[in-house]
């Protein structure tokens, strides 16, 4: 048995989760989310718990045993807490600022660099450096992040650019005269 697909998922208060054939549906305070899994798969709500099964022990049904439960974890999570990625930009006159639904970054280039806003995502920004990424779909929030980071990775010399508050910059030491 794959020991993430066996644990059984609690609904929290204020979390419903309804299944259709191989539809779910998650409504909680925070917001909706529906996803369509493998018509394979067998997933029960039971009172207050996710149970998800799989018909047999093929290595593609183990595989998206464990793939199916957590998917659904984090449905409920976000709908119920929802996802947050933390930024920090690190150099002289690295700044964010929030445009709009959008934001906008001053990387050192000559122009500034514009993030268009994405559905269910939320710009906070703190001190001009701080960046905050708030949604309900894990994988979204992280992809918006990652793009956000990629506008200028940090380099390893001085750590100037966008890094993850919990990242830790591997730093080289300069060239010896």
């Amino acid at each position: 048995m794959s020991r993430i697909g066996k644990k059984p998922i609690v609904v929290p208060a204020g979390v419903t989760v309804t299944v259709e054939g191989n539809k779910a549906t998650v409504k909680g305070p925070k917001g909706t989310l529906v996803r369509e899994f493998n018509k394979d798969i067998i997933i029960k709500v039971e009172g207050n718990e996710i149970i998800v099964e799989r018909p047999n022990d093929e290595i593609e049904m183990r595989a998206l045993h464990g793939t199916t439960r957590a998917l659904l974890h984090n449905m409920v999570v976000g709908v119920s807490e929802g996802f947050k990625k933390v930024l920090n930009l690190v150099g002289v006159g690295y700044r964010a600022a929030v445009q709009g639904k959008g934001l906008e970054l001053s990387l050192g280039y000559s122009h500034p660099v514009k993030i268009d806003p994405v559905d269910n995502i939320t710009f906070a920004v703190e001190k001009n450096t701080t960046i905050i990424v708030e949604g309900i779909e894990k994988d979204v929030v992280g992809q918006v992040a990652a793009n956000i980071r990629s506008k200028r990775a940090p380099e390893p010399y001085k750590g100037k650019g966008v890094k993850y508050a919990d990242e830790v910059i591997r730093r080289k030491e300069g060239k010896k005269s």
